[in-house]
């Protein structure tokens, strides 16, 4: 999988589970596009489509998203630790307008708005779980 290095977005990043049998979540859960896995490395993106936009609704909270489909790849890059993982958009999310100005802070450096969620594969290959949100730069 090719990751590219043109910047996309900044935000936010959180976790989903697709289902429920990688840890707490399921191994399948299909999402949006039919081929969410908890295990891989994939994500889900606000606007993944005009019915997901219309869900999550990140214009609400001044963003302004470009429309990336079902198996776009992106990378992900955490703005602190300066890890990354390439992503598959596999699924439709974060739901932004439920979280608008939120912000997440590290070193300085802080974003707004959820604007990406990532499987836990791909969350732990850039930062701890636990952690709940990273601020994180997006490329494709």
């Amino acid at each position: 999988m090719a990751c590219g290095s043109t910047k996309l977005w900044n935000g936010e990043a959180t976790w989903f589970c697709c289902g429920n049998a990688w840890g707490p979540c399921a191994s399948a859960g299909g999402g949006a596009c039919g081929t969410c896995r908890s295990s891989a490395l994939q994500a889900a993106w606000p606007n993944a489509s005009k019915a997901c936009w219309d869900l999550t609704r990140p214009d609400l909270c001044g963003e302004d998203i470009p429309r990336r489909g079902c198996g776009s790849v992106m990378k992900v890059r955490h703005d602190c630790s300066g890890a990354s993982v390439c992503v598959t958009v596999s699924d439709c999310g974060p739901r932004t307008r439920s979280f608008c100005s939120e912000s997440t802070c590290c070193d300085g450096v802080c974003r707004t708005n959820r604007v990406i969620d990532l499987t836990p594969a791909a969350f732990s290959a850039i930062g701890s779980l636990s952690s709940g949100t990273l601020p994180v730069s997006i490329f494709e």
